[in-house]
């Protein structure tokens, strides 16, 4: 009769853990610290192990209050360790690159200088973050400099020569072939004179002549996207947010076309325009006409947002603010006025000539207006709150068109006369004293224009169209994300879909942008004092001091009112310690400054 064998009696016994564990292979990089035996491979040196299951494990201590215990000491934070690489190196340049702060403030938006008065607890606290990322931004995007690669150009003669001496043929032949390619002469004559308007990406050219020539190219490549014959008159012609929509004001009325010059819309409700201007952030397009009306149309929806009466007549004169979309209208009066669709009436008037203005021009920063008018004055004016002229220079005639490049460089079109002016920076307004280019054209001045991100100011005349070379007009380096000249079709496509995402309402154009991220105080206590007026009381009034109850005796009736009483005493010597604090400085105020103390000072309330 067969057993059944006993369970475990013919299981080969288990070995033990320490030695059934397989070795860690030694590393290259690992340094060994402990000599191999003769023939031995070579391994990692082996680590002593303890067999804590044989050893008594002492129990645990019970005692709670060191979990508790305060140090007194202050905490040192320990400084890290240099990391090191595989192979043993330590890196010598540890941690982030330095950052120049001049470099860091230059791309910080946010001005510290102004607090929020007696801001909430949580207020501050999201004020607190928004500062921390704005400061980080800005240390990324001053850290990112170093890819900008390409520097701005600039022109300077040799001992003594002055540079408005230089003609267009020297720069030529001094420059490379690919600058020197984009100087040219289109000789169009029969259909003059021309309007002229670059894209925003700089690589496209559409241009309109007096007796109906609309034609649009790749002015690069000089290659030809449209060309037509309207039949009527071209008084201007702007490109909308990308190359392939064109406006153009003609006799009658506003037409949009495509880059393939097929007719899209015939816009009515705007007719006898003399200018327009686009706004690329709103997709709005202004228009000035002959009868005193300006109107903002919203090419995204084809919507008429406003149509404001200037109430001065023609509207010839017109450019904007690229800082804050604001539009700038010259008029016969001498005085130039500051629109926006949110008003009826205009934000600023400003008294700039005896005679009728001619042009106006304001920079890519927004801080300086040049103007232009009948008593021959060419002025510049600063737009950060003063509307003071900084310079003035009478011209020998009168500049009919001007033009502000990127880098803060003047064109003034004087008959068939281009004079340009430069100034010490982007952000400086321009010396009026020596002109830096000067260029003779072959017929009068009706348009002009700096290139984006080209040195090359576009001219159109009576004869067509000049390309000038000016060195150190326009930012050598652009924004892939914004404004990309050599994107394709379908990163423009996608360029279009997110701009109209991110497009800002027509309603927060207004003289100062940054105001719109700002408290309104003075609202703030308006509706304050509305709210208690219509309560009965203050909701937000500071509540009476209610003593806490006590125990053992100490909430007593006469504990409770000393306490009442010891706290209203604290507030009145606040009071009181403000009042004479007050006094004190309007005491300091009204002293006259350098007089002599004297010993009846004392008897002075």
């Amino acid at each position: 009769m067969e057993t059944v064998p006993e369970p475990g009696s013919n299981v080969p016994p288990k070995k033990d853990r320490l030695q059934t564990k397989k070795k860690k292979p030694r590393r290259y990089w690992e340094q060994e610290t402990t000599g191999t035996a003769a023939g031995a491979s070579p391994g990692p040196p082996r680590k002593r192990k303890r067999n804590r299951e044989l050893r008594p494990q002492k129990p645990k201590k019970n005692d709670t209050s060191k979990k508790f215990r305060i140090s007194k000491k202050p905490r040192e934070l320990k400084s890290p360790r240099p990391q090191r690489s595989l192979s043993g190196a330590q890196d010598p340049f540890a941690g982030p690159a330095p950052v120049s702060v001049e470099v860091v403030q230059k791309y910080c938006r946010i001005d510290k200088s102004k607090e929020l008065p007696h801001p909430k607890t949580k207020t501050r606290s999201r004020l607190v973050v928004a500062e921390a990322q704005e400061e980080e931004t800005s240390v990324r995007a001053a850290r990112s400099e170093l890819l900008l690669t390409e520097e701005p150009g600039f022109l300077e003669g040799e001992d003594g020569e002055d540079t408005a001496k230089i003609r267009q043929a020297d720069i030529v032949e001094a420059v490379d072939i690919a600058s020197a390619a984009k100087h040219f002469d289109l000789n169009l004559r029969q259909f003059g004179p021309y309007r002229l308007n670059y894209s925003r990406t700089g690589r496209h050219l559409a241009f309109g002549g007096r007796r109906g020539h609309v034609a649009a190219l790749d002015w690069v490549t000089k290659k030809l996207m449209c060309e037509i014959n309207v039949m009527e008159a071209v008084r201007d012609i702007r490109f909308l947010h990308s190359e392939a929509l064109l406006a153009v004001a003609q006799n009658r009325w506003l037409h949009i076309y495509d880059n393939q010059g097929i007719e899209l819309h015939c816009v009515r409700r705007c007719d006898r325009v003399t200018r327009l201007e686009f706004l690329p952030f709103h997709f709005l397009l202004a228009t000035a006409s002959e009868t005193g009306f300006l109107t903002y149309l919203d090419v995204s929806v084809g919507k008429i947002v406003a149509a404001l009466n200037a109430r001065a007549g023609r509207l010839s004169v017109m450019t904007q603010n690229p800082y804050n979309a604001v539009i700038h209208l010259g008029h016969s009066n001498g005085t130039v006025s500051l629109w926006s669709p949110a008003m009826k009436e205009p934000l600023v008037k400003i008294l700039c000539h005896r005679g009728g203005v001619r042009a106006v021009a304001v920079d890519s920063t927004g801080m300086h207006m040049a103007t232009s008018g009948l008593d021959h004055q060419l002025k510049v004016f600063d737009l950060r709150g003063t509307f003071q002229p900084l310079s003035a220079r009478t011209l020998p005639q009168g500049a009919g068109h001007l033009a502000f490049s990127q880098r803060g460089l003047l064109a003034a079109g004087m008959g068939d006369v281009v004079n340009i002016w430069a100034g010490q920076g982007k952000a400086s307004p321009p010396s009026l004293e020596q002109p830096y280019l000067t260029h003779r054209l072959s017929g009068h001045v009706h348009g002009l224009q700096f290139c984006p991100y080209e040195d090359v100011l576009g001219v159109g005349h009576s004869g067509g169209i000049t390309s000038m070379l000016v060195p150190g007009a326009a930012e050598p380096n652009f924004d892939g994300l914004e404004s990309n000249p050599y994107r394709s079709r379908k990163q423009r496509q996608e360029w279009e879909v997110k701009a109209l995402l991110e497009k800002v309402p027509a309603e927060l154009i207004c003289l100062d942008p940054r105001a719109l991220a700002e408290v309104d105080v003075i609202s703030l206590e308006q509706a304050k004092k509305e709210r208690a007026e219509r309560l009965g009381y203050d909701p937000d009034a500071r509540a009476p001091f209610q003593p806490k109850p006590k125990q053992k005796g100490r909430s007593s009736t006469a504990s409770l009112v000393k306490r009442k009483r010891k706290v209203m005493d604290q507030e009145h010597r606040d009071k009181i310690r403000q009042s004479l604090e007050q006094q004190l400085q309007k005491q300091e105020k009204a002293k006259p400054t350098g007089a002599r103390p004297s010993a009846l000072d004392r008897f002075v309330r």
